[in-house]
Parts: C-alpha cells; sequence; structure tokens
C-alpha cells in the first residue's frame, strides 16, 4: 500500500541563496501561493534571524498561505530559534528547522567541538524549539560524510528530545545513491526509536547526484523529500522537485504518492525562472524547453505515430501543451509534412518528396528551419503566404518615444507607428498594430554572447496564444532590433489559421 511522500519545498530559503536571485516579500508571496496551489506539502520559507528581510518575509507568507506547513529555518542556537519561532506567529501550522553539524569536517574545523558537545547541542536545540512549537525538525548537516554510528547517536538522542522530523542532508553533494540510500536504511535498522519521526532527504547536486540520492532514499524510507522547484540553490543546486515528482509518478514500484498538482509544474517552473532571472537550462529535465523537443527523424516519426514510442511523461502532465517537432537535416518527411499542414501546406505522395528533397538540401546549410525556409521550399504550391518579413525598424525619443516598422507580408508590404514605454515596447506595439496574433509576451531575456562596448545580444522570447507557446530567437548588436526580429520570429510560427493580418 502506497505511503504520502511529504514535499518540503526549500525555493524560498535554500534556493534564494543563490546569489543575484534574491526575492522581496511580495514576490515570496507570490512564489508562496503558487507553491500551495501546486500542492507543497511544507515552504520552507526562510532563516529569519539572517535578516530583517527574512524575518518579515516568512511572517508575511504565514498570513497569506493556509494549507501548506511553514517551516522557519535556525542554527541550534537559543536567539535563532526564539527569532525562528516570532516569524512563525501567524502560521497556521508552524515548524521549526534547527540543526546542527555532524560530519567530522564539521565537527572538527567548523565548529571546533567534540561529537559528546555536539549532542548535547542538538538536544537543547530541539528542546528549546520544542517549547515554541509542537513540530520540530532536526537536521544533521553534512550526514552524507558522517560517521555512522555517531549519526545513530545524534538522531537517536534528537528524538527523543522531541523532533517530529529528521532531516539527513547529503550537503556537499558528495554521495552515490547507493551510499546515500544505505545511510537511510541503517538508521531505520540502528535507531530504536526511528519509527516516532519522518526521515527526510536533502540532497545537493554537486555530482549531478541529486535526484538520484533522493530517489534512493524514499526507497530506503525515507518520507519526505527537501527540494526547489527547477533545482535551483547554492553551487550547483538541489533536488529539482519536478525530476523526483514525476520520477515517482512513473514508476508505480516507488510506494509512495504525493499531492503535486502536477499539470501546474511548467508554469510554476516559469514563475520561478522569471522572478529570480534564472532561465532554464534547455536540455534540464522535464521543464527544459528542449524536454519535449525531437529533431532525429526516427524519433520524430515515432512521436507522431504514437507519444509513448519516445516519450514516457506526456507532456500535458505537467503543463506542457504539446510536444515539438524541430525540423533539422536529421528530420523526416513526417516531421516536414507535421510543419507544412501547421502552415497551411498540405502536400501528399510525389509532391511530398520533391519538396522533403529540396529541404534535405538547405537543412544541411542551416542550423535550424523556420516557417520563411518552408515557404520557400513549397511557393509553387501555395498561391498565397502569411509568412511575416521585418524589413526596416526605426525609433525616436523626444520626450515621448515613438517607433515605426516596415512589414512584409507575403507580397503586401504594411507600414505601422506607435509609442511606448520604451523603444522595445514602441517597435512591438507597431508590429502588432499590423499582425493581431492575440499573444501574450510571457518570456523576454537578453544574452551577450560577445564581449566589448559592440556587444552581440541573443534575445529569446516565448509568445503564448491561450496555452499553446511559440518561441522566437534573434542575434544583433542593436537590442531593439534583435527583440524586434525574435518577436517576429516566435510569430511566424503561428499557424496560419492563427494569424490575423490588417
Amino acid at each position: 500500500m502506497s505511503e504520502k511522500l511529504w514535499i518540503f519545498d526549500t525555493t524560498l530559503r535554500d534556493g534564494e541563496q543563490v546569489p543575484g536571485c534574491q526575492l522581496n516579500t511580495q514576490e515570496k508571496i507570490v512564489v508562496a501561493k503558487a507553491l500551495e496551489e501546486l500542492g507543497v506539502d511544507i515552504i520552507e520559507a526562510g532563516f529569519p534571524i539572517s535578516s530583517p528581510g527574512d524575518f518579515n518575509s516568512v511572517l508575511e507568507i504565514s498570513k497569506a498561505v493556509t494549507n501548506p506547513i511553514i517551516c522557519a529555518l535556525s542554527r541550534a542556537v537559543e536567539k535563532d530559534i526564539e527569532v525562528a519561532a516570532a516569524s512563525l506567529q501567524y502560521a497556521k501550522k508552524g515548524r521549526i528547522h534547527t540543526g546542527i553539524g555532524v560530519s567530522p569536517y564539521h565537527i572538527q574545523y567548523k565548529l571546533r567541538s567534540t561529537p559528546d558537545a555536539i549532542i548535547e547541542r542538538a538536544v537543547q536545540a530541539v528542546k528549546y524549539a520544542k517549547s515554541f512549537v509542537e513540530d520540530v525538525e532536526f537536521y544533521a548537516e553534512d550526514a552524507g560524510r558522517a560517521e555512522m554510528e555517531f549519526l545513530a547517536r545524534i538522531v537517536e538522542k534528537a528524538i527523543k528530545a522531541g523532533a517530529t522530523v529528521i532531516n539527513i542532508p547529503d550537503t556537499t553533494g558528495y554521495c552515490l545513491p547507493e551510499q546515500y540510500g544505505a545511510i537511510i536504511r541503517y538508521l531505520r535498522e540502528n535507531v530504536s526509536n526511528i519509527d516516532k519521526a519522518i526521515l527526510a532527504t536533502h540532497c545537493h547536486n554537486d555530482l549531478g547526484m541529486a535526484t538520484a540520492n533522493t530517489i534512493a532514499g524514499v526507497q530506503n524510507g525515507a518520507r519526505q523529500v527537501e527540494v526547489t522547484i527547477n533545482g535551483i540553490g547554492e553551487r550547483a543546486g538541489n533536488t529539482s522537485m519536478e525530476e523526483v515528482v514525476m520520477a515517482i509518478k512513473c514508476h508505480h514500484d516507488i510506494p509512495v504518492f504525493t499531492n503535486i498538482n502536477t499539470p501546474l509544474i511548467y508554469g510554476t517552473s516559469r514563475l520561478i525562472s522569471k522572478l529570480m532571472n534564472m532561465p532554464v537550462q534547455p536540455n534540464k529535465a522535464i521543464v527544459g524547453r528542449n524536454a519535449f523537443a525531437h529533431s532525429s527523424g526516427i524519433h520524430q516519426d515515432g512521436v507522431l505515430k504514437h507519444r509513448e514510442n519516445y516519450e514516457i511523461i506526456d507532456p500535458k502532465e505537467v503543463g506542457v501543451l504539446e510536444s515539438s517537432i524541430v525540423l533539422t537535416a536529421r528530420s523526416g518527411r513526417a516531421a516536414l509534412k507535421h510543419h507544412l499542414d501547421a502552415l497551411g501546406v498540405h502536400l501528399e505522395g510525389e509532391e511530398l518528396r520533391e519538396v522533403y528533397e529540396a529541404f534535405l538540401v538547405v537543412a544541411d546549410s542551416k542550423r535550424d528551419i523556420g516557417p520563411k525556409d518552408l515557404l520557400s521550399l513549397v511557393g509553387k504550391y501555395i498561391e498565397d503566404s502569411t509568412f511575416i518579413e521585418l524589413v526596416k525598424v526605426s525609433y525616436e525619443s523626444n520626450g515621448t518615444i515613438k517607433a515605426k516598422v516596415e512589414l512584409k507580408v507575403g507580397e503586401k508590404t504594411h507600414h505601422a507607428t506607435s509609442e511606448g514605454n520604451g523603444p522595445v515596447d514602441a517597435v512591438l506595439k507597431a508590429i502588432e498594430k499590423i499582425v493581431k496574433p492575440q499573444v501574450e509576451l510571457e518570456e523576454f531575456l537578453i544574452q551577450a554572447i560577445t564581449a566589448g562596448s559592440d556587444d552581440q545580444a541573443k534575445v529569446h522570447m516565448r509568445l503564448m496564444q491561450g496555452e499553446r507557446p511559440y518561441y522566437g530567437f534573434s542575434s544583433n548588436t542593436d537590442i531593439v532590433l534583435a527583440s524586434a526580429e525574435a518577436f517576429v520570429d516566435a510569430l511566424n510560427k503561428i499557424p496560419v489559421k492563427d494569424k490575423v493580418i490588417l
């Protein structure tokens, strides 16, 4: 029979420690509400003693959400615990997360102490936290490198002192899955009162093992996993929530279940990425741009015939509308026909074969094949085209920022002007006067790809039309022009039937 696996999200504590990713209180509340809707069981909202801002964030998050347990971190220090308790005064369900280092490295070099003294401090901290809240979690920092007999002793003492959850962190990401699973198993077999507490995993990704170690911990009896959205966190990051949840959902032999509403995963991932200004790597499992993208002709044909030929997860299960069939020199006729159909061009038999042979010649010389390339290949088969070409962009600022654009749509030329909050805003609004795609600009990223005052900038945009995303890319030394090109690139990927050209 399946047991509940508690999802402890530390995006707002461990994840937010990443340099440059700090959030203000209002942004943290937005994230906390999204985590609540996602179905997270525990939100670690901050480290209250660290700053007035962190204290206030825990306080306000406690007011803003209802269902999750709100957790505040502390060291095994009385003042830390007092401040953590004060920050939780409005929490419907509050937890203090206190602990201390347990590896020889931490005991000798960080804490300059002895094993017996560390146990005494741990017991005192748990008892003191217990005087404020019923729910106390004890973390044995750097447990991945601890001596097993000592780890079992301190865990047993912490539970006896009142700890309800025991966190076994692989703080440095050192363990291999077999090693980490063995630690959890050892504690279950050698701690006499282990049945009175929940064992929790907290794995870092320094060797790329965080998710594998977490799953190994669950398989050996851990029933709480400490995770972050997108796997963000110090150094190489933490265990990725979406990876653990979907691994468990795919593998029915792991005897646990979660309360995560998985179709909200992708949207939550993008919210965190946007607020923390941390782009998700394209090949990131579950939520990366390429997680459900196929470019090999064999894979494309298989997926188009039956999704499960090459996908173990239905994209819709995590909030992605559909798989992406990417055209490259390795694509087959099935993928080409799929894209031509989306453009409103329906070819079969000899006509499709002829276009496919011409397509391969173009694909061998270009990295990406876009709608313009396809339309040039099938020109003689179509009477009209809605392909958008950016001809000219200009803008000026005389108190008011005004932009002018010239677009060629098929064989027709269109002009438009618009005002905006800045040159990019004005240019995009001018384009929208010509093309009415009813889209929302959801993501807009600019990245410098060369050095110097004449930087080459790469612009990435994601437009949403309903629930369907369309991506646009461009690079140019002129950021305004690059933005306009990326916008047009995305618009050209919208099917003909969904575009309105004025």
